[in-house]
């Protein structure tokens, strides 16, 4: 198998795909508890998500991450497909971050210790956008040097 990117972009991949990966497998036969507070913490930031049963939304989530995870570890993924998943996906959790009372101290970005496990997803929005841009600056370049 041929991997399609820069070897730089393995660590961050394999760190980020195995996380996202475990996370949502551990989902993946969530008890009714486990479900209904994942998706009132969700439902609570993005309204449109209230329709769904918490079950089938924890299901979906799993199945999500499952996706993700697999994208960022598979090689032959382009470094700026994953990367825009991961930008995607940490977005969503940063927004829910920014949005959940509680989470962040008052009149700061910092988080409270309630909000540190929900606020360290920032580090996935960074390889996510690191991915994305490594490779649109890698395509510019070989554009370039074609020209020439």
């Amino acid at each position: 198998m041929r991997f399609f990117g820069k070897l730089s972009h393995l660590p961050p991949r394999l760190a980020a795909g195995a996380y996202i990966l475990n996370s949502g497998l551990s989902k993946r036969h969530a008890d009714e508890e486990a479900a209904a507070g994942m998706h009132g913490m969700a439902a609570g930031t993005y309204p449109f998500l209230a329709g769904i049963e918490p079950k089938q939304f924890a299901k979906y989530l799993s199945t999500a991450e499952i996706a993700l995870g697999a994208a960022l570890l598979v090689p032959f993924i382009p470094a700026a497909v994953a990367g825009a998943g991961l930008v995607a996906f940490s977005g969503g959790l940063l927004g829910l971050y920014l949005a959940t009372p509680g989470l962040r101290e008052e009149g700061s970005i910092r988080p409270t210790q309630a909000g540190t496990p929900i606020a360290k997803d920032v580090w996935m929005f960074g390889i996510g956008a690191g991915l994305v841009l490594d490779s649109l600056e890698s395509r510019e370049s070989g554009q370039a040097a074609k020209k020439k």
